[in-house]
């Protein structure tokens, strides 16, 4: 082992107090030397605030002022209380606390129960699902499995800004929050569940803090334990701090001032689970005295990134926007972001698939590679084309599409209404694929309308909208197919997806994508309606989604791209436009309601397919003349009721190569070619790469990889199993 690898692996500690504060910048060097009074840490993305925090407790342990078992630092994921215990360790601090809120709530709440209360403390309930169930059933109240989901997490939402049952309806109603379903039903699910808990001696999380709060302020000597045992406070995140959690940091604190809070306005995304940035924006106010320290050298994202996300935030409105921070990135410059568009959604995930491709040919690992997008019911098509693109991915934070058990019940619906045909009631007055397709979906959830809110229905309808549109798309490209070709589509499309899970381009939720980064990102479906969300109609609401886009920015270290499309699918109308958050960023636009644009990245139009024919001119039909407009007829180039010159054998040769070369690279069969580009390529029998480039769905990539063997069959020769190798007919 090399030197250099053996120091990055395990990092020499600070010889001294003073080498801890070596290699900071001066405004991290602030931060660790604040070590008295409240202290606010204003850190914008990128900016370093992990290791400022982390360097200031190590200096202060390092130099005496601190002794380590009297820290407590707080934040929000295991995994960054992980992060942040094994930074102090390699710099000499092993012995702070770094934990969740709800970790040391418990771990507190475990020590002092027998002596507050007396006796074990209550069992504490992993899932409340279960009991929110059995609640909503006792109240007589029907709920599907994902109107479950929404509820139990109003419930959870109640209990951290500190609303009882009772003043449900009424909170809900200032605060204009979008409930699941009627307060007056939400309010009598909460008290009948609270009423279980206590009769089964059961708790969950959000009683932890609860629970520990009321022990703190009912009994002054056990507050008093626990403020002798910590006396210096640390805070992450802290614009993500809920009420409940601010209510219990105050009595850790006592009447002490010794804190320390990190956080950045402009990355609040959470109040839907009850975080505000109240407490930070707040907090000059509650502590006059306090030391503020801006962090705004961004060390994760090239000038360029770092330019358009200060452009999107000088657009935002709001208490949160006045105090934004202008970021200034520390890195050397780099591409310009690149501004796609592109003409329907499946060219978008194909031409995304294809940038994504070029990146990693020329040396940027799958794994520093991310797609980002609003609502996880948008990654079937981004999975569909990178699978076809044969790029390894992988999902964070949702089920892969055909893998939710909302698709799944649906393709078992689908399938039974297959089987049924003319005998399933459903069916009488549906004419035609969709119309199917949506009459047995209807009985799984979905409407014409989408559900208002967010939330778990939400995302069930929005997957369910994915398989009416994918039946639309299919019956477009196939004119006449049944539901049985549909389910057969639905099965090859899931088969592909269920391959073991590797390491790859990351598919994320903009929500899950928090606090992560990558060389390049992706930020897709930037369309009006999907960027801001439709069910985002205050101001605020909307500014949240603004924000939410600045953390899809700030994810990006090196290359970022925004794309959005003009039409849902092939051949539709080109209506929709790109987020208004985009106004003033992308060339040729102009920010509403600020002086001149900012500056932008060479706009890239996106090269689909749908794009090019409309270039070249109308397609027209081979036969008759007739101007195309159906994507299938488009890729055989010619009318359907038009006579065919097909090559039947040639056409079966081509599919049995197909279905070997599918099993061979471990897809299935519509990956290697459509059964329309089999067609097409059975009636034109092409003699040259040239012509077989030619025709609708083959493409460089295809050529390149199946054109030697397509044109030997084409020849009538053999092909050989394996490679693909084209062997003379014996």
């Amino acid at each position: 082992m090399t030197s250099a690898t053996h120091s990055s692996l395990f990092p020499q500690v600070p010889e001294s107090a003073d080498a801890v504060l070596d290699g900071l910048d001066p405004e991290q060097r602030e931060v660790a030397m604040a070590l008295h009074g409240p202290v606010c840490v204003l850190a914008g993305a990128g900016t370093g605030k992990t290791r400022a925090i982390t360097h200031r407790i190590a200096y202060g342990v390092r130099a005496g002022i601190l002794q380590p078992a009297s820290v407590l630092a707080v934040t929000f994921t295991n995994r960054a209380a992980g992060e942040m215990r094994g930074r102090l360790r390699q710099l000499g601090a092993g012995g702070v606390q770094a934990r969740t809120f709800h970790s040391a709530a418990l771990r507190q709440l475990q020590y002092f129960w027998p002596k507050a209360v007396g006796g074990d403390l209550p069992r504490l309930l992993e899932r409340k699902v279960q009991l929110v169930a059995e609640a909503a059933a006792r109240c007589r109240i029907r709920l599907d499995r994902n109107e479950l989901r929404d509820v139990t997490s109003e419930i959870e939402w109640a209990k951290v800004t500190q609303t009882v049952p009772a003043d449900y309806p009424a909170v809900v109603a200032k605060t204009q929050r979008d409930a699941p379903r009627d307060t007056a039903e939400i309010s009598q699910i909460y008290a009948m569940y609270e009423q279980l808990k206590r009769d089964r001696s059961v708790i969950d999380f959000e009683d932890v803090l609860l629970l520990t709060v009321a022990i703190l302020q009912d009994r002054h000597d056990i507050a008093d334990h626990v403020r002798r045992q910590y006396q210096h406070f640390v805070v992450d995140e802290y614009q993500d701090v809920s009420p409940l959690q601010q209510r219990l940091l105050d009595l850790w604190l006592g009447d002490r001032d010794t804190l320390c809070v990190v956080g950045d306005a402009s990355q609040t995304i959470y109040s839907f689970t009850g975080a505000t940035p109240d407490h930070l924006l707040n907090f000059r106010t509650r502590h006059p005295n306090a030391t503020v320290v801006k962090l705004v050298r961004d060390y994760r994202s090239t000038p360029q990134v770092v330019h358009l996300a200060n452009g999107l935030l000088g657009q935002a409105r709001g208490r949160a926007a006045e105090h934004r921070l202008e970021l200034v990135s520390q890195r050397e410059p780099g591409p310009e972001p690149v501004h796609a568009e592109y003409a329907d959604e499946p060219a978008e995930a194909e031409g995304t698939a294809r940038r994504i491709r070029d990146l990693i040919v020329a040396g940027v690992p799958a794994g520093e590679i991310a797609v980002l997008y609003r609502v996880n019911s948008q990654s079937e098509v981004y999975e569909q084309a990178l699978a076809d693109a044969g790029v390894p991915y992988q999902l964070r934070g949702a089920e892969r599409f055909f893998e939710r058990a909302e698709v799944r019940e649906a393709g078992v619906a689908l399938r039974g209404a297959a089987r049924a045909g003319g005998n399933d009631s459903l069916l009488d007055d549906a004419e035609g694929l969709p119309a199917q397709v949506r009459a047995v979906l209807s009985t799984k959830g979905w409407t014409t309308q989408p559900p208002a809110g967010s939330g778990a229905v939400r995302d069930r309808w929005e997957s369910l909208a994915a398989l009416v549109r994918l039946a639309e798309d299919f019956e477009q490209a196939r004119p006449g197919a049944t539901l049985s070709d549909l389910v057969a589509e639905l099965d090859e499309r899931a088969a592909a997806q269920h391959a073991p899970t590797v390491q790859g381009v990351t598919l994320a939720s903009l929500h899950s994508a928090k606090g992560l980064e990558w060389d390049a990102v992706f930020l897709v479906g930037l369309n009006e309606g999907m960027m801001p969300i439709t069910y985002a109609k205050t101001d605020e609401q909307i500014e949240e989604e603004r924000r939410l886009l600045y953390v899809g920015v700030t994810r990006a270290r090196f290359h970022l791209s925004l794309s959005w499309s003009l039409s849902r699918s092939p051949g539709g109308r080109a209506g929709r436009r790109p987020s208004r958050f985009l106004n003033g960023l992308r060339p040729g636009s102009v920010a509403l309601g600020t002086r001149g644009t900012a500056r932008g990245g060479g706009i890239e139009r996106g090269p689909g397919p749908v794009a090019k024919r409309g270039r070249r001119g109308p397609a027209r039909c081979r036969v008759c003349g007739k101007t195309l407009t159906d994507a299938g007829e488009m890729k055989l180039m010619r009318c359907d009721d038009c006579p065919s010159d097909m090559d039947e054998a040639l056409y079966e040769r081509l599919r049995d190569w197909r279905a070997v070369r599918a099993k061979e690279i471990g897809q299935p069969a519509y990956c290697v070619f459509t059964d329309k580009t089999l067609m097409a390529i059975a009636e034109a029998v092409p003699d040259s790469a040239g012509e077989l480039a030619g025709i609708s769905g083959v493409g460089a990539r295809k050529l390149d990889r199946f054109g030697t063997a397509v044109l030997a069959i084409c020849a009538g020769e053999m092909v050989e199993e394996g490679l693909g190798n084209a062997v003379d007919e014996v």
